[in-house]
């Protein structure tokens, strides 16, 4: 039987009763899948359920074939080896015993068909771009990066017949992420990835989006589902029209048979009155256009029904399209400003005030409204220069100077009281703001009425990035240098739209640390750099 995972019925709820995932029924089988939906829709969930990390409180998922998994957040011990977090390590020392001459059983049976195990790993390791690291390096050598493409490593080598990677180009620079793509499609079996890396969604044989209740699936890459659902939802807003348009004919056909049958009704009331017709025969007459009247107005009603029912069910439809609208005039910074001076940059690394210029040493200085790329490799340094610059703010002298305000984005969205609302967050960082300030100004960032009011400890993690974002971009004063550390990382890719749309409107300075190349384009980058530890802080073509 060929390998595949069959979800039957599941259903999962959280243990506070908050529901994941309701009666999903799906089934996939060979080749690459991505797996895509809104923050909060269930991916992670589903995977985890898939590698029996998490016990459904309803139907069952069947899993055919060996399965490995990736998930999101690698937490291991500083001291174990890269052999063990390949997996390797117990098959490597029997192995070495055998090449010492030791004739034990067991050592043959550790070692089964793996004689050739070493050379396999180191292979695999190479192709990831990691030869330089040893099988018997400790884990505290390597970069978060690192840590994933060892981990990655190891699944390949392998060769599960189902492999579940949640989010495996996170933190991974661009050589990285072209050397996993390209594992990945070499890569033969059943393989489900989560991601919003486009470059990687346009590498897989179908698309699977996470609704909640449902798992839909789309033939092609991720550009093929784009175009199926923008026809869709084309087609979805024709028929919104057309139902909205038949709902006013009949609302106005209802009012024409009301009016029609109130002048019958006063003309048969006079001619009565008047005598002029026999009384026996005026009360049939009466009878028989009560009778009409009251068919008449069933009939309307229930056109007028089918009318809203089809109007309802055409809404159901279109996708939320839900867009983040925001100018912020406060933040525009005139062309000429030095918003930040960074002295003290030697060989990628950044020293304090009077350290030796180097070899590659570098000013990073940052002018009006430019909006720069912070790129290179993995471990070079690019979060400790962000934090190094956030926690200048406000202190006089040393080697960071600032010319402007500066806003914060860590790579961790871990600014937020949860104890707090979304608004009292927002007022934290804004308290001369009125709360009915707060709340309009909240509602462009998608937080309307009660959502507002919402305690940031129960948000999902598209809405913790917008509460975030807002917290952030609606500060008083409002930040004229925004820095961004990875800011797409997590994010669904409405999200990364919605950051997208909110930068449009925003004035001011940006240095924003990414790997995702697509969305640097997007918020229109004007300069790029690249830090690293051998040459430095060096300006780069993007292209």
């Amino acid at each position: 039987m060929s390998a595949a995972i069959i979800c039957s019925d599941l259903s999962f709820s959280w243990p506070d009763g908050e529901p994941v995932l309701s009666g999903i029924t799906t089934s996939i089988g060979p080749g690459r899948t991505g797996l895509i939906g809104a923050n909060g829709s269930g991916k992670s969930t589903l995977l985890r359920l898939i590698a029996g990390e998490l016990r459904p409180v309803a139907g069952s998922v069947q899993v055919t074939g060996e399965l490995g998994y990736l998930p999101q957040a690698i937490t291991l011990g500083t001291q174990r080896t890269v052999s063990g977090l390949l997996g390797i390590t117990g098959a490597r020392t029997a192995l070495h015993a055998i090449e010492r001459g030791e004739v034990d059983a067991g050592a043959y049976a550790a070692v089964a068909d793996n004689w050739d195990v070493e050379e396999r790993a180191r292979a695999w390791l190479d192709r990831l771009g990691l030869a330089r690291l040893g099988l018997d390096d400790t884990i505290a050598r390597l970069s978060g990066g690192e840590t994933v493409l060892v981990a990655l490593a190891a699944l390949f080598l392998h060769r599960p017949d189902v492999m579940l990677l949640d989010e495996p180009t996170n933190n991974l620079d661009v050589d990285a992420r072209h050397r996993l793509y390209d594992a990945i499609a070499s890569w033969h079996g059943v393989l489900v990835v989560v991601s919003h890396d486009r470059e990687l969604l346009a590498r897989v044989d179908r698309i699977a989006e996470v609704t909640g209740d449902a798992v839909l699936m789309y033939g092609g890459n991720l550009g093929a589902y784009e175009e199926l659902v923008a026809a869709g939802q084309a087609a979805a807003a024709r028929e919104v029209s057309s139902a909205a348009a038949q709902l006013r004919r009949e609302r106005r056909n209802l009012i024409e048979a009301q009016v029609k049958q109130a002048r019958r009704d006063r003309q048969g009331r006079r001619e009565a009155a008047s005598g002029g017709i026999p009384r026996i025969v005026a009360g049939g007459l009466k009878r028989r256009a009560q009778e009409s009247a009251g068919r008449s107005r069933e009939l309307h009603a229930e056109r007028l029904r089918a009318a809203q029912d089809r109007l309802a069910e055409a809404g159901e439809a279109v996708r939320d399209s839900a867009e983040i609208r925001i100018e912020l005039p406060g933040t525009a910074v005139p062309a000429g400003r030095t918003v930040l001076t960074m002295t003290g940059l030697v060989g990628g690394s950044w020293h304090p005030a009077g350290a030796t210029a180097g070899a590659g040493a570098a000013e990073l200085v940052v002018r009006g409204p430019e909006r720069v790329a912070l790129t290179g490799p993995n471990g070079a340094g690019k979060t400790t220069l962000l934090r190094v610059i956030a926690e200048s703010a406000g202190r006089p002298g040393g080697s960071v100077r600032l010319g402007a305000v500066v806003g914060y984005l860590p790579q961790r969205l871990d600014t937020l009281d949860e104890s707090l609302s979304v608004v009292e967050n927002v007022r934290a960082a804004a308290p001369s703001a009125s709360v009915n300030a707060v709340r309009a100004s909240l509602a462009r960032f998608l937080f309307r009425g009660e959502r507002a009011g919402r305690l940031a400890g129960t948000l999902s993690g598209g809405e913790r990035f917008r509460a975030v974002l807002a917290a952030l971009l609606l500060a008083q004063p409002p930040p004229q240098l925004l820095l961004l550390d990875e800011p797409t990382n997590n994010l669904d890719m409405a999200s990364v739209r919605q950051l997208t749309q909110a930068l449009e409107g925003y004035r001011g300075a940006l240095l924003v640390a990414s790997h995702d190349r697509h969305f640097l384009r997007s918020v229109q980058i004007t300069r790029w750099l690249r830090l690293d530890r051998a040459e430095g802080l060096t300006e780069i073509d993007p292209l």
